[in-house]
Order: C-alpha cells, then sequence, then structure tokens
C-alpha cells in the first residue's frame, strides 16, 4: 500500500512539473501576441507568425465546443468586409464595435484547446481592429478555463495612449526616431486655475484606470455566460466605493464632496483630456457649463429622464416590473442586485425595454457633449471607455447621481436593529492602530509597446514617470474577549468624521462616505484575543501590476529552462494597494475607524479563515464563485442609522484616527 501511495504521488508530482512549461508557454504566448500590437506579429515568434498566416480556421472547427458556430459566424463577417478595418479606433460603448469584438470573445471561449485558442487568436490578430482584438483577449483570457494561471499585462503598457498625456507621446515617438532612450514627466492634466487639479492624482491614477477597466472586464455588462453572483450588486458596490474614496480625496484637498450630475442643468466643469488616440486624433474637449444635447444615435436627453422616473417609481412602489408583467420585489436584501442590473443595465437586466441602459447611455451621452450632432466627425470622449472615464471628474458625477438612485432604494429599507448587529460571543476591548501617513512617489511604466515598429529599427528605451500616492504600511491590532471558540468575520471601514467646513457629522449623515478597508475571516478561542492584520492583506486592494516587459522576461526564461513562472497568478481586478487611505493632510485628517465582528457564519466558503480565495472579493468578488459575505455589501452602513445607540453593540468598536500626510 506504501508503495502504491509513493508511486500515486510521484505520478502526481511528474504531471505538476510538466504542467509549469505549460503555464510559462501560456503566459509567453499571451505576451506575444500583445506584443506591438499595431504591428505584425513578430517574425521570431514563429508559431503565432506560422498560424496567421497558413492556419485555417474551418479545418478545426472540431476544436470548438459549439462545432464552429461562433467561428463561423466570424469568418462570414470576415468574408463579407463588415469588420471594422485596422488602424482605427475602438470603443466598447460601440453597439457595431462590440458586437464585432464580441464575436471574437466567443469563438475564444469556445475552444476547447490552449492550442486552439492560440491559433484562433494569431488568425484574428492580423485580420481584425486592433482595439476590438486587444478586448477580446483579455475578455477571453479573463474568463477562459483554459488561461486562468496567466496574468495579464497593465494595459496602461498594452495602450500606452489612452494613459497618457499626448504630449509624452509625441517626445516617445521622437526618442525612437532618434534612437535615444527617454524617461519623460507626466503631468496631470488642468492647471492650478482649476480646483479639480488638486483631485486630479485620484482620477487620472493608472493603477484606478486599470482597477475599472478590469472590473467591468470581469463584470461585463454584455455577459451570458454563466451566472455571475450578485453582479449587480458589485455593480453598485464599487462604483459607490470609488465614489466615496474620490470624496475623501476632495476633502483631504479642501474641496467640498462632488456635486451630483443633474439632466436639466449645465455640467459645470469642462474637461481636457490632453491624451490621443493611436489612430483617430486627439479625445475631444468639453467646455465649462456646458448644457446638455441630445445626442443623435445614441439618446435624448428626455429619455434618460424617462428612464430614471420608471427605476424611481419602481423603488417607491418596492418592485420592478419583469418583461412579461410579473413583478419582482426588491424591498430586500436582493433588491439591490436586481436595480443594479437594471441601472447597468446588464444582459441580466429582466426588463431592458422598459428600464432601459441608464449608466451605459448616460456614459456615451456625456462622452459626445463635444460633437452631439455628429458634425465634425469627433471620435468618442474619455468618458465612452473605461480606460479612461475616471479621468474626467463628470464620471463622479455621473456615479454620485446613479450612488442616489441607489441610496434612496437603501433608505427604503428598515434600519438594522440591535439584534441585527449584535454577536454576543465576542467583545472588543480595545484596538491599537499604527500610524496612518502617506506621501506621494514617482511611479515609471513603459511606453514602448504603443510606438510603431519595423524588425529592421533597434528599440531603445522609452518610458514615462509620474507622482501617485502611496501609503505607509500599516498594521492594526484588534484586542477581543470571546465565551466560546468560533470562526468570525471582522469588517474594518473608516469613514470621514467632519464636512468640509469642519463641522462634525451625525452618522447617519456620514454612512454613505464609509470606506471599507478590509474583511476576513479568522478564528477567535475562548478568552482573551489579539487579531493582528496588516494594510497588506487587504480583501479590497491589489499590489502594483507586474509590468510587461518583466512578464516578457520572466515567460521567456521560464519557458526556455523549462521552469515555473516566478510570478503569482494575481487577478488584475481590485483597488490600488497604495491607495488604500485617502490623502489626509498636513495637520491630519480626522476619521471614525469601525471595527464590526459578527458570526464566521457570515462566510458563503466553509474555508476562508485560512484561505483568502484571491484576496480582493471586497469589490471584485472570487472569480467564478459565490461572493464570500452573505451580508449586504456595506453592511452594516448600507441603511439608515437613525439612532446611534443601535450601533453600540459589544462586538463594534469605533475610534478616532488622523491620517496625516507628508
Amino acid at each position: 500500500a506504501k508503495m502504491q501511495w509513493v508511486v500515486v504521488v510521484a505520478a502526481l508530482l511528474v504531471a505538476t512539473v510538466a504542467a509549469l512549461p505549460d503555464v510559462a508557454h501560456q503566459q509567453q504566448t499571451i505576451n506575444r501576441l500583445l506584443y506591438k500590437i499595431t504591428s505584425p506579429i513578430k517574425s521570431t515568434f514563429t508559431d503565432l507568425k506560422e498560424a496567421a498566416q497558413s492556419w485555417n480556421p474551418k479545418e478545426h472547427t472540431d476544436q470548438c465546443s459549439d462545432g464552429g458556430v461562433a467561428l463561423n459566424r466570424l469568418l462570414q463577417e470576415l468574408e463579407d468586409h463588415r469588420l471594422l478595418e485596422q488602424h482605427h479606433w475602438f470603443s466598447l460603448f460601440n453597439d457595431r464595435q462590440r458586437e464585432e469584438a464580441l464575436l471574437l470573445v466567443d469563438v475564444l471561449l469556445h475552444c476547447t484547446s490552449f492550442e486552439g485558442f492560440k491559433n484562433n487568436a494569431a488568425y484574428f490578430r492580423e485580420r481584425m481592429n486592433e482595439g476590438e482584438f486587444v478586448y477580446a483577449l483579455y475578455a477571453a483570457v479573463t474568463h477562459s478555463h483554459l488561461t486562468q494561471h496567466v496574468v495579464l499585462p497593465p494595459l496602461y503598457e498594452i495602450t500606452p495612449h489612452l494613459f497618457t498625456n499626448s504630449e509624452v507621446i509625441n517626445k516617445a515617438y521622437a526618442a525612437k526616431m532618434t534612437q535615444t532612450p527617454g524617461n519623460f514627466k507626466l503631468e496631470f492634466t488642468g492647471s492650478p486655475k482649476n480646483p479639480e487639479q488638486r483631485v486630479a492624482y485620484f482620477g487620472e491614477d493608472v493603477g484606478i484606470n486599470s482597477h475599472h477597466v478590469h472590473w467591468h472586464l470581469d463584470f461585463p455588462f454584455w455577459w451570458t455566460g454563466d451566472k455571475i453572483d450578485r453582479k449587480g450588486e458589485l455593480f453598485f458596490w464599487a462604483h459607490h466605493q470609488l465614489t466615496a474614496r474620490y470624496d475623501a480625496e476632495r476633502l483631504s484637498n479642501h474641496l467640498s464632496p462632488v456635486d451630483e450630475l443633474y439632466w436639466d442643468r449645465p455640467i459645470k466643469d469642462g474637461f481636457a483630456p490632453h491624451t490621443v488616440y493611436k489612430y483617430g486624433g486627439e479625445f475631444p474637449t468639453r467646455p465649462d457649463n456646458k448644457e446638455f444635447d441630445d445626442v443623435e444615435g445614441v439618446a435624448r436627453i428626455r429619455d434618460l429622464k424617462v428612464l430614471e422616473s420608471r427605476i424611481r417609481d419602481a423603488i417607491a412602489l418596492g418592485y420592478i416590473i419583469n418583461a412579461d408583467g410579473s413583478h419582482t420585489d426588491i424591498n430586500n436584501d436582493h433588491g439591490i442586485d436586481v436595480l443594479g442590473d437594471i441601472i447597468e443595465s446588464s444582459a441580466y437586466s429582466t426588463n431592458v425595454a422598459y428600464y432601459g441602459a441608464l449608466h451605459n447611455q448616460a456614459h456615451r451621452v456625456l462622452g459626445a457633449q463635444a460633437d452631439p450632432k455628429h458634425k465634425f466627425n469627433l471620435p468618442p470622449g474619455v468618458m465612452e471607455h473605461f480606460e479612461t472615464a475616471t479621468r474626467d471628474p463628470a464620471f463622479f458625477r455621473l456615479h454620485k447621481y446613479m450612488d442616489g438612485i441607489f441610496k434612496e432604494h437603501k433608505d427604503k429599507l428598515p434600519p438594522y436593529t440591535e439584534a441585527d448587529l449584535l454577536y454576543s460571543n465576542v467583545r472588543i476591548t480595545d484596538v491599537e492602530v499604527s500610524e496612518l501617513s502617506t506621501y506621494f512617489e514617482d511611479f515609471e511604466f513603459d511606453l514602448s509597446n504603443g510606438l510603431d515598429t519595423t524588425e529592421n529599427i533597434n528599440e531603445v528605451s522609452v518610458k514615462n514617470h509620474v507622482s501617485r500616492l502611496n501609503h505607509k504600511p500599516f498594521y492594526f491590532n484588534i484586542h477581543a474577549h470571546a465565551d466560546h471558540d468560533d470562526k468570525i468575520t471582522v469588517r474594518i471601514y473608516i469613514t470621514p468624521k467632519h464636512d468640509e467646513n469642519n463641522v462634525v457629522l451625525h452618522i447617519d449623515q456620514n454612512r454613505w462616505g464609509t470606506i471599507l478597508l478590509d474583511t476576513f475571516w479568522t478564528e477567535v478561542h475562548a478568552g482573551d484575543n489579539e487579531i493582528k492584520r496588516k494594510s497588506s492583506e487587504s480583501s479590497v486592494a491589489i499590489p502594483d501590476r507586474v509590468s510587461f516587459p518583466q512578464l516578457i522576461h520572466d515567460a521567456d526564461e521560464a519557458v526556455a529552462n523549462g521552469a515555473e513562472l516566478p510570478h503569482k497568478d494575481t487577478r488584475a481586478c481590485g483597488h490600488p494597494q497604495r491607495l488604500l487611505l485617502p490623502k489626509g493632510t498636513h495637520q491630519g485628517l480626522e476619521f471614525w475607524f469601525d471595527v464590526f465582528i459578527t458570526s464566521g457564519d457570515d462566510g458563503v466558503h466553509d474555508d476562508l479563515d485560512v484561505n483568502d480565495h484571491g484576496s480582493t472579493h471586497g469589490y471584485c468578488g472570487i472569480h467564478g464563485e459565490k461572493y464570500p459575505d452573505k451580508r449586504p455589501m456595506g453592511f452594516p452602513f448600507d441603511r439608515r442609522i437613525p439612532v446611534l445607540k443601535t450601533f453600540l453593540v459589544p462586538n463594534h468598536h469605533g475610534q478616532t484616527v488622523k491620517i496625516i500626510h507628508h
């Protein structure tokens, strides 16, 4: 029997070692497919070059789980010359362009082997619009069971023109032409005359841009595949937290909270992106005090008001009307999920004909205000790309408006009672929080992948550096007494204590601005317990992404040596770890620091105390699995708190902390 076990273990080890180069090979393949995306596949990438030239997809439909239905549909579009040309801008909000990109997503997700995935991708890379291809490949790698260990390169190094000012891009091209290495300073848009410039470091942060686009890749509004758990609620929660964090940054810079957007009032603050398309000219500029215009072919302002009215009616009535005339009750914990689906609107909306797509249409309308009649044939604005949307302060005004609709629903629900909040097994006796301090630092990223090239021109190092916010590592110790052994759920929040006029806010006034720092599961034992948690362990944040040049180097080395990749296959969806704290002030900005401990039964999965499931579940859930927390997102601050006494349960601890900016 022992010999049999030895043989089995040895076989497993051999299989594991044999699989390691396969993961490395997959990583290398994806890297090479994305390398110099606007240039032909490099001749030294022989397998991809051969597939692009000689692979015949029609002869390999046996490698498609749908028998080649999706493949034949895309090939027919290609043969009929209906696909968008190469060297043209792409926007996911453009219905036809999205349809084409999703045809390729469908092809890749139906591949039954990575070999088929690779060859089909190489074939269509050379024949489809580059923007459509990049989006399709990122979406397919995110959701395909074949590529779950592939680390996607940061988009700001694949298509850097979407994340970088045009001035820097021009300098990068000059450096390439003169074969002179360069590292250029990236300045934020605007000038000191614009108050919004004070918080540009947040909206224009490439980590925030990356988190936003990858959130929408993980939870795409067009998704019709396997059910994504609580997708509508996650739409609310991720964007609610972005808005709350933006308001905290504004408070740190002596600005009032961002005002919501109104369809019948001018857009007070204009925006000049200083960003350029790779092909298609500059991103349009919006002047100050722009009145909303109807956008031809997209939506009329009165139509958006009608959609808003129908959604608010549903909240007031407590139910939505489904397409078949039946009703779905929303006066419950699940209602926010239903509302999220119809407001976005996602493919999960049960009545898109009636409730429309308020969020998606609003993005398009805002993005097109520079040329609403298409008189000047301008390309889409920054609001029409998830990569660039947060650069525009109007993004946060739009989501403050959406957030107000969600709040209207939440405020209709009954407040939590003491019984809802009490976990009688645990009494928190003290919480120690280390220094909370922030600072600015320089960050470099590579621009070379966005520059055209030919194989007879040498590559030169072309980078830029930008100032970004970071914080010193911090930790907290929770001292708690337990009556008996148990698993527990721990939630950590911070909330601004004062408004912009330094007036102390009542808990029911500031609860909607609460920021989640962490949610985790652990064990307590009968008696006194000390629970220590580091900022680097937060379940809402991810560390810096592995750079594209590093991914290329690591994958090539691993393939050449038959070795394991050195980097962990982390998700790209997640708030940047270094932006876990708002900036604060030199004197120290006061926040409430709240700790809630509840029963471990709040966890959906049994192993949450020993398995962090990718550690980014706070805003992004667990990929392919149920959201780990049974409670509503934002619990217990998601509902009205008319009486503070209700919150004074022994398993809750609140204290004042200061965030100091150096």
